[in-house]
């Protein structure tokens, strides 16, 4: 499949804009899933921990091979705490330490593989190169990867990083405003599991967040910006995930979140809400890619924006029998 092209295919620096994709999937440990890369991309393997390595020296880059859970793996605050002093009795409990955490971590991914997903994250991909990752995908179905559809029990997910196409306020304003108004769209397209609609990774934007941002007097700076958008999602559980963004902005900023070790500073939306949809045999990151540039195609076209805000907050100004999502349809098909 061919990736569409963004209104806007450089970054601010003038490069072609890169993706970042990360998909989990069931039925294929870490170390053959990255034999799966080499095979493809090229690189070779080395090992962070047992149930963690990289692709190293690939066509684009490095990619990280994992069990999805924190506690398969060793815990850097633990590991490279320093001994207590340099006296010899220090020094060898300190590594008595390091040992035993370490083995107690191996022994829980041990214990969890098969439970947990194998998460691959790809190194950021040129748009218009994406269709090239597609051949990952295939293999990793046609090795017995299963995604978020093959049983209850899996919340699996594809995100997307699209590299943003400007850090000036008034663009990522209008990008989260036509998110906003295509969210829904969104989600009957892809036919989120209903695994996924339980679990709090991809949670929507509340509606009282949405009717804040899509207000015709609402021009906020960047602080203004980042301020409202922690009062309304204080999570990093949301289907377009703006903390990575607002991190790498404002590095010093003074939220407990932005200090999580799981929020990633870069310039890049961080979007979430895609199933790992490895049973449909031509799925993969450029499916995913082509629906999102709906939104980057309405965040580009300032009229359109501000009509269609002006009618979701007329249409959520009326009978909560209406449907927003009909009105949706109607758009797309026009």
């Amino acid at each position: 499949m061919t990736p569409q092209p963004p209104p806007h295919p450089r970054n601010p620096e003038g490069g072609i804009r890169r993706v970042g994709v990360e998909i989990e999937f069931a039925g294929i440990v870490p170390h053959d899933a990255a034999q799966l890369v080499i095979e493809r991309f090229g690189g070779h393997a080395e090992a962070i921990s047992p149930h963690r390595l990289k692709v190293v020296d690939s066509r684009w880059g490095t990619f990280v091979i994992e069990l999805d859970a924190k506690y398969a793996h060793p815990d850097t605050k633990v590991t490279n705490r320093p001994p207590k002093s340099d006296a010899e009795w220090d020094l060898q409990r300190h590594q008595m330490r390091v040992d035993l955490h370490t083995k107690t971590r191996e022994l829980i991914g041990d214990a969890v593989t098969g439970l947990v997903p194998t998460e691959v994250v790809c190194p950021p991909v040129p748009w218009n190169e994406l269709g090239d990752l597609d051949a990952l995908f295939d293999a990793l179905r046609e090795h017995g990867a299963k995604g978020t559809d093959a049983s209850l029990l899996y919340g699996f997910g594809l995100h997307l990083n699209p590299e943003v196409p400007s850090l000036a306020p008034d663009s990522l304003l209008a990008h989260l405003q036509a998110y906003l108004l295509l969210a829904a769209w969104l989600r009957d397209q892809i036919h989120i599991d209903i695994t996924r609609e339980v679990l709090p990774h991809a949670n929507p934007f509340p509606k009282s967040y949405a009717i804040k941002l899509l207000d015709p007097d609402y021009r906020p700076g960047l602080d203004q910006l980042i301020a409202d958008y922690l009062v309304y999602n204080p999570t990093r559980n949301r289907e377009l995930d703006m903390l990575p963004l607002f991190a790498y902005l404002r590095p010093d900023h003074c939220s407990e979140l932005f200090a999580d070790d799981m929020i990633k500073p870069r310039p890049t939306f961080h979007y979430r809400l895609p199933n790992a949809q490895l049973s449909a045999p031509d799925w993969g990151p450029t499916i995913e890619w082509n629906r999102w540039q709906k939104v980057e195609r309405l965040a580009a076209d300032p009229a359109h924006l501000a009509s269609q805000a002006r009618e979701y907050l007329a249409h959520h100004a009326q009978s909560p029998m209406s449907r927003w999502l009909d009105k949706l349809r109607d758009w797309m098909n026009e």
